[in-house]
């Protein structure tokens, strides 16, 4: 999982919280979904299409796939940085994540999720991307 064949990307810096902690202060496995959300958000503001834009195109984008390698724990008080790379958005949107140490540069994780664009009014799940998603990526691709 790298920049190579990505469409756009984006680094967030989280500060390890306590709250995200088990008691031998490393971040509880669930965790690393929540800090894929804050970059995958991040990402999507790039080209104008986060959720209350989605929805006002008129489609929710469930998550139907993810999934996540812990290489090495993160800790309590650790600054990590989490990459998010688009990688694909004709069909679906696909991003691929990176975790690492915002000290050494060390990968913790890795991980990826897979969206698909789903009608709100009937509930149909679209086997292309809307032309609302193409549209917002075009301004920003093209550029």
């Amino acid at each position: 999982m790298n920049s190579r064949d990505a469409l756009l990307t984006t680094q967030v810096e989280i500060d390890v919280p306590f709250h995200d902690c088990d008691p031998m202060q490393v971040v509880w496995h669930g965790n690393y979904a929540r800090y894929f959300e804050v970059a995958r958000c991040e990402l999507l503001r790039l080209f104008d299409y986060d959720y209350d834009e989605m929805a006002a195109s008129g489609f929710m984008w469930p998550i139907i796939d993810m999934r996540c390698k812990y290489i090495k724990p993160a800790r309590f008080r650790q600054v990590i940085v989490v990459t998010a790379y688009l990688k694909e958005y004709e069909n679906r949107i696909k991003i691929d994540y990176v975790i690492s140490c915002k000290e050494t540069g060390e990968k913790l994780t890795k991980g990826y999720s897979v969206q698909v664009a789903v009608g709100i009014s009937d509930g149909e799940m679209q086997y292309v991307s809307p032309p609302a998603l193409i549209e917002k990526l075009s301004k920003v691709l093209d550029a």
